[in-house]
């Protein structure tokens, strides 16, 4: 197996040393052609019209890179709710800034906790685990599934263990009462 030759930088790699590295390059050795004729357009720079845009009717964030919205968003999940106001914060930055994706994430988890207050507020309950896919997690990882359950009971013994040491310490607490 041939490893890729270091040039200066270690981030960069040249790309000649690399079995298969720009193998579409050539354009008379096209993998595509029994499927498309050569003779005709080969890209979508030369005679592409852009698709009409996508009529709106939710809210659709948009990055302040882009000066026009692409032509298909998705809609199914609109901002809404704390987590929504964290995603319009988030789109107010560039997303080559941290702060961008980090609100985005922190919008992400809020979003999980609005989620189970909803399904609680209609009187649903949540199978959290199954949404977490345990089932995944107890047939392909039972070393990592054994590992998060004993973090989750130890920490759960401990929470119990601090309520108890505090009902205990309670002044003018009479033994046997409750």
């Amino acid at each position: 197996m041939n490893l890729p030759v270091k040039t200066r930088s270690p981030h960069l790699v040249d790309t000649s040393t690399i079995p298969g590295w720009g193998v579409d390059a050539d354009p008379e050795n096209d993998p595509t052609y029994p499927i498309r004729d050569q003779s005709q357009d080969r890209g979508l720079t030369r005679n592409w019209d852009r698709p009409l845009v996508q009529n709106l009717d939710v809210e659709v964030l948009q990055s302040v890179e882009h000066v026009r919205q692409p032509a298909v968003v998705g809609t199914s999940t609109p901002p809404s709710g704390v987590s929504g106001l964290m995603r319009r914060a988030a789109f107010r930055w560039s997303e080559s800034n941290w702060l961008h994706w980090l609100i985005l994430m922190g919008a992400d988890r809020v979003n999980v906790v609005e989620g189970v207050v909803d399904d609680l507020a209609h009187a649903r309950i949540p199978n959290i685990p199954g949404e977490m896919g345990i089932r995944s997690e107890l047939k392909f990882n039972k070393r990592g599934f054994a590992r998060k359950a004993a973090v989750v009971g130890l920490v759960s013994a401990i929470a119990v263990g601090l309520a108890a040491r505090r009902r205990a310490a309670k002044p003018g607490r009479i033994e046997g009462q409750r």
